[in-house]
């Protein structure tokens, strides 16, 4: 049984497992964050889907918080889809894990095999590589907040460093063909704007999330061009977006907008965080 040991375990968030339990109900009180703990008042069946940040817990975890509120209303997933990018670029361009288990501070989350095999055989754009995984923050930070909910369940992780409209299409192909009549689970992992003053990242974010609750992928890609929004995910989020199209989903819903100059106080030189909720 392959193991990957957590890569940001003590610096994106906590590597003690009481401490981390903490942090996390804390997103939840925050002043930013949803102001309460799961589960959702609300209860789903079938699909849940969500877009969602991946700094460190301090910066955008009350964001994420409002994200998996939602998340929360589907009570029982038997598979947890991740997409996000891949930072450093090594290892393949679409990569995902033939088997095994990924760990954190709170446990061990398994691989769902089969998932993977059936992602693979179903676009033929997806590898097994281990490699693009073993430094990437953007897929692991939403663990904890998933065991937290649901103590154990299993996972499909998939890292893209291709982002182009093309692969969001045919990889949001896969991903609708694989979840469709299942209980599951499926995040689009992103930050937003990168390193400019709070006031210029909402302007340009608040514009590419407008193209988000449409679900317009062609405005989507239009609006990141148009506007040079230096969001590190975007093909996850085209590619969730797509998938979501496939799936029946007719609108998405911000539920949180705001960056690190609201949780860590510079706002000089922030990031933008999204939680976003897709609707049937």
């Amino acid at each position: 049984m392959v193991t990957r040991r957590p890569a940001v375990a003590g610096s994106f968030y906590p590597s003690d497992p009481a401490e981390l339990r903490r942090l996390i109900a804390d997103c939840y009180r925050h002043a930013v964050g949803p102001g309460r703990l799961p589960p959702s008042e609300d209860e789903s069946h079938g699909i849940v889907a969500c877009v969602c940040p991946h700094a460190g817990y301090i910066y955008s975890g009350p964001v994420a918080a409002h994200s998996y509120l939602h998340v929360s209303s589907l009570r029982r997933p038997d598979l947890v889809v991740i997409v996000g990018p891949n930072h450093y670029g090594v290892g393949s361009g679409i990569s995902s894990y033939r088997e095994g288990e990924w760990e954190t501070p709170l446990g061990k989350v398994p691989v769902d095999a089969a998932a993977a095999k059936k992602i693979v055989d179903l676009t033929g754009i997806v590898d097994y590589d281990p490699v693009s995984h073993k430094m990437e923050h953007s897929l692991e930070v939403q663990l904890p907040f998933l065991q937290e909910i649901y103590g154990r369940f299993s996972m499909l992780p998939i890292s893209i460093s291709f982002q182009e409209i093309e692969t969001a299409k045919e990889l949001g192909r896969g991903i609708a063909d694989l979840l469709r009549n299942r209980e599951a689970i499926l995040i689009a992992s992103s930050d937003l704007t990168h390193y400019e003053t709070a006031d210029s990242a909402r302007e340009k974010d608040l514009a590419l999330l407008k193209a988000v609750e449409q679900m317009d992928l062609e405005a989507f890609y239009a609006t990141l061009q148009r506007k040079n929004v230096t969001a590190c995910g975007y093909g996850a989020i085209g590619t969730v977006i797509e998938a979501c199209r496939r799936l029946g989903f007719v609108r998405a819903d911000v539920l949180k907008y705001a960056s690190s100059g609201d949780t860590a106080g510079d706002r000089s030189s922030v990031v933008g965080y999204p939680s976003a909720r897709f609707v049937r």
